[in-house]
């Protein structure tokens, strides 16, 4: 008898060595590399109006128009935004659905999380698809060498900075930009509509 159960019982643990491990047990599959060459390569924590943190990479897996401003801009600003709010209001609603639209401010000592949430709420931004951004000043300038966007601090501390709405491709890769503000660039809607088609 003992034996017997001592026989059933080394032939149920043989069993259970050989059966393969479940899918929560088994190790996670490496993410894929990215490219050397995207945004998503820089290790900035940024985080949007709501006080959210996030990476770049966070970003991962869809098509992003990105840009930068400083909320105390009362002319240039405003039209940029206002620029890229037509560009994807130029683009139907399921190419609206899968493209993401970034702010990061060029100042993050005055921007803080109410000024963030303040861009928003007057330029109309929809959350589910805008973020507003900071990140430290290391980061910023970082970000801004990535995107070749260009900007310097006045002693009145506002800036001089470049104009430009710049498109990422799902690796965070630029694929191209326009300096057009003011009125929607035809050309650079099309790349946008191309690359969100391709993904």
């Amino acid at each position: 008898m003992l034996r017997t159960r001592l026989s059933a019982l080394l032939l149920s643990s043989l069993c259970a060595l050989a059966l393969p491990a479940s899918a929560t047990d088994a190790p996670a599959a490496p993410a894929t590399a990215l490219p050397s060459t995207s945004l998503y390569q820089l290790p900035a924590t940024l985080n949007n109006q709501d006080g959210k943190p996030f990476k770049l990479r966070d970003l991962r897996g869809h098509p992003v128009v990105v840009s930068m401003f400083y909320n105390s801009c009362e002319f240039v600003c405003p039209m940029l935004i206002d620029t890229m709010r037509q560009t994807q209001q130029a683009l139907d609603q399921d190419a609206r659905d899968r493209l993401s639209m970034l702010l990061i401010t060029f100042d993050p000592a005055r921007d803080d999380l109410k000024a963030l949430k303040q861009v928003a709420r007057q330029r109309e931004l929809d959350p589910s698809h805008w973020t507003v951004a900071r990140t430290d000043a290391a980061s910023v300038r970082k970000i801004a060498a990535t995107l070749d966007i260009q900007y310097r601090r006045l002693e009145s501390g506002e800036y001089n900075h470049t104009t430009v709405l710049v498109l990422l491709d799902s690796e965070g890769r630029v694929l191209g930009r326009t300096g057009k503000i003011g009125a929607v660039d035809p050309e650079f809607v099309k790349l946008i509509k191309d690359t969100v088609a391709a993904h």
